[in-house]
């Protein structure tokens, strides 16, 4: 057993600003992180566009940002919310360059203010293409300086531990830690914890083709779901519309945003620039619209995707600022400077997930959750792009400050160890992608950019039947991470389906053909 003071799951941008936060504050309190790869591997490195914060009052202002993020949340943001991240947004920032993160100045002098798609005016802050790469690399740099932190790669969270593993009455559900899986052992470790917190990503592996990376299985909401946390909003997917299209499928290769806010006009087949038909912001509407109109004009051509033309735009600059997208296109045969970029939609953000207040306190005593794995109330029905970095920095500090001034007690009760007992069957690999590739496909084809509650009930029912079978290989096979996975990816999945049902509105990302 291990005993921390406190337990961090995921090692993106959310789980680690905690962290050093803590570790900083209170030198004589332990701080465990785990992670399921490498200590570098989450969505966080794969975020290309950067931070969205006020830094300019002279062009932008705070009531800007925060009308452009109500606008893309399409009613259903929490205002209370919005105000406080966005007005918190500087300050975040600041600590972000305090810990050693670089980011673009331009020929002044000054921060380099991209344009994103949804947003009035120029306030995202990067570093080239590869924003979320330089301070996933900050902060990893900070973490190690910190003895406190102890960084466990490799080690995959299978369950929390309640009142449910404590055999004791669930009047009120509390969280002791949780029991983890050594992938190089095979061994179960219960890491026993005063705190918990949550940021374990996003679910993009759900539907199969996604901007996310491999390890982006739903498990903080699968667990967090099992306890009997709140969770809420699951329908609400963001597709990201350009990601560069391969045959294979699988995680993709974002071309980002700021590209067209760059300038980059999307096309047809045959030249046609048809944004203009769907929305007046032409490339820059927001994402929900730039991916529905795509999907339109996919199903009524029946082509495989769409084009991203950046031939017009002064390729020496475009290099510049997008120098991974430039080298990863050469790499693929596609030279910006006369060929258009093949791209497609895919599912890039969850915008809801575990339930939690402004304090990152989710519905279970002592688990707090931030990051994409949450539900905060910012962005509502549709994520405003680069938003998702902004509320992991204020939300991880707002944990930070809650913590400070609660009273640390060590925590004296027994847990039990793992049961392993009757799980001795080994070999489940094949049968394990089966099922993956067949819930993909589902999800795909009945829960994506476009659903009808037709399609939604002939899921639930496809859902039941892939349920039972991985239910009776989870209860006969000893535990490993991909068996894990497949069972967390199908609880994101029922829930996704689920609450899709319920949501009798469009709203934001969600689209019903029904309901027009």
């Amino acid at each position: 057993m291990i005993n921390t003071h406190y337990l961090v799951i995921g090692s993106g941008v959310a789980g680690l600003t905690f962290s050093v936060k803590i570790a900083e504050k209170f030198p004589d309190r332990t701080i465990t992180i785990i992670t399921k790869g490498n200590e570098d591997e989450s969505n966080t490195k794969y975020a290309q566009g950067g931070v969205a914060v006020v830094l300019d009052h002279e062009e932008d202002s705070f009531q800007n940002h925060i009308k452009d993020t109500l606008i893309a949340g399409d009613g259903l943001c929490n205002e209370t919310v919005v105000n406080m991240v966005i007005k918190n947004g500087p300050q975040r920032f600041k600590e972000l360059l305090h810990w050693g993160t670089n980011f673009d100045l331009n020929s002044e002098g000054n921060f380099d203010l991209g344009m994103e798609g949804g947003h009035s005016e120029s306030r995202v802050v990067h570093h080239k293409d590869i924003t979320g790469y330089e301070i996933e690399r900050a902060l990893l740099h900070r973490a190690h300086q910190l003895k406190n932190i102890q960084i466990l790669e490799h080690h995959f969270a299978i369950d929390l531990i309640t009142e449910h593993q404590l055999n004791t009455p669930q009047t009120k559900v509390s969280c002791y830690g949780a029991y983890v899986l050594n992938e190089k052992t095979n061994s179960v470790l219960t890491i026993k914890a005063v705190h918990t917190l949550l940021a374990a990503g996003g679910i993009g592996k759900v539907y199969g083709h996604t901007t996310n990376p491999i390890i982006a299985t739903g498990d903080g909401i699968a667990m967090a779901y099992r306890a009997n946390s709140e969770i809420v909003d699951m329908e609400f997917i963001q597709f990201h519309p350009t990601v560069l299209y391969t045959s294979e499928g699988g995680s993709s290769f974002l071309i980002s945003e700021a590209v067209r806010g760059f300038g980059a006009y999307l096309r047809d087949e045959n030249g046609r620039r048809f944004m203009l038909n769907y929305d007046s912001r032409a490339e820059l509407a927001s994402r929900d619209i730039v991916s529905q109109s795509i999907d339109i004009e996919l199903k009524k051509t029946g082509a495989t995707n769409v084009y991203l033309d950046c031939t017009h735009l002064n390729i020496e600059e475009f290099k510049n600022h997008f120098p991974n997208i430039y080298d990863k296109c050469i790499s693929e045969a596609i030279n910006i400077a006369t060929d258009w970029i093949p791209v497609v939609p895919a599912s890039h953000y969850l915008c809801g997930g575990i339930v939690v207040d402004k304090n990152g306190q989710t519905s279970i005593q002592n688990l707090f959750s931030c990051g994409e794995c949450t539900r905060t109330g910012l962005h509502g029905a549709n994520r405003l792009a680069s938003n998702s970095l902004l509320e992991a920095l204020v939300y991880a500090d707002n944990i930070y400050k809650t913590l400070c001034n609660s009273n640390e007690h060590s925590n004296h009760i027994d847990l039990p160890k793992w049961r392993n007992t009757g799980t001795t069957h080994k070999g489940t690999e094949c049968i394990i992608q089966k099922y993956i590739k067949q819930l993909q496909l589902l999800m795909r084809s009945y829960a994506g950019i476009t659903r009808s509650y037709s399609q939604l009930q002939n899921a639930l029912i496809d859902l039941d039947k892939i349920y039972r079978d991985v239910e009776v290989l989870y209860n006969s096979h000893t535990v490993s991470t991909p068996l894990c996975e497949l069972r967390n990816m199908i609880n994101v999945a029922h829930l996704i389906i689920k609450q899709s049902i319920a949501r009798k509105t469009n709203k934001g990302g969600y689209y019903n053909t029904d309901n027009l």
